[in-house]
């Protein structure tokens, strides 16, 4: 397997990842320019964050988005896995993990404080590999406002 960058070439896949993934999480139908534009902004500025793909035999199985949180109480970035997408014939196979286990080597050479993510309350076998993993489920609930 193949971890890398994602390139605006990878766009068209992360976009389809992403509107299976919201479909499937949340049965929520993405609006495809929205995505479209989100996806892109991503390349067009790393501030927004970066994409990384996971490769078997050359064809793409995962992707994910890293972005970052400004953490004063570390001066450092915290980065957090978002929009999180395996393959169904692909899970359970050691994909995430393998993905988990480089993007932590990228944080400690890029100076980050950690890695956090948050995960639907019900899913169990996520939150089983995360644990597996060495992540810890903590204290915090997670709060949102967000515009329709």
């Amino acid at each position: 397997m193949i971890i890398r960058k994602a390139t605006s070439a990878d766009a068209e896949i992360i976009i389809d990842f992403q509107q299976k993934m919201a479909w499937e999480t949340e049965h929520m139908k993405l609006v495809p320019e929205i995505i479209l534009k989100g996806v892109n902004a991503v390349f067009n500025d790393s501030a927004h964050g970066q994409y990384w793909i996971a490769e078997d035999q050359g064809k793409i199985v995962a992707s994910l988005l890293i972005t970052y949180e400004w953490s004063d109480w570390r001066n450092c970035n915290v980065w957090w896995f978002q929009s999180v997408y395996v393959l169904p014939e692909f899970r359970r196979k050691g994909v995430f993990s393998t993905l988990y286990r480089f993007i932590k080597d990228e944080a400690d050479r890029n100076g980050a404080g950690g890695l956090r993510l948050y995960v639907e309350t019900n899913n169990a076998k996520a939150q089983c590999t995360y644990e597996a993993l060495g992540m810890q489920s903590l204290h915090y609930k997670m709060y949102e406002w967000m515009k329709e």
